[in-house]
């Protein structure tokens, strides 16, 4: 079964101010579908990291933030999409330690260890799309 969303929010990030917003209404998607407060915390931080990669490297763009239910459970689904360069090197970027140095120092791989659900959709010239997902427990 395909997840049913519940009307998602596109917030534009061009901005230090866009990506303060991205996370306040990523916390709320949590709180509303009950998500613990450690799976709270983990999935803002993803989001937090994220946003500010959509903003830094992509040069800006939009997140889309939705609640989510697959018949079994609900959940908090935050998408990044940007028209920016794209990633060339994917499995370099995943990579545990890896840093630009510029975000919060999770990386993609960091932000990938904090949900339950990580898509990374790239190509160099088109843009990059990551999608996470937590799921309520």
């Amino acid at each position: 079964m395909s997840p049913r969303s519940d009307g998602p929010d596109n917030l534009p990030i061009n901005g230090d101010d866009d990506v303060v917003r991205v996370r306040q209404q990523v916390r709320a998607r949590a709180q509303q579908v009950k998500l613990s407060l450690v799976d709270q915390t983990k999935l803002v931080t993803a989001a937090s990291e994220l946003a500010r990669n959509t903003l830094i490297y992509g040069g800006g763009g939009f997140a889309c933030v939705e609640e989510v239910h697959d018949g079994l459970r609900a959940g908090v689904r935050a998408s990044f999409h940007d028209n920016g360069p794209g990633i060339a090197d994917t499995t370099l970027a995943l990579a545990d330690g890896w840093s630009s140095g510029q975000g919060l120092g999770l990386g993609l791989s960091g932000a990938r260890r904090l949900v339950d659900q990580f898509d990374l959709d790239t190509e160099v010239g088109r843009g990059t799309v990551v999608t996470v997902v937590k799921w309520k427990r």
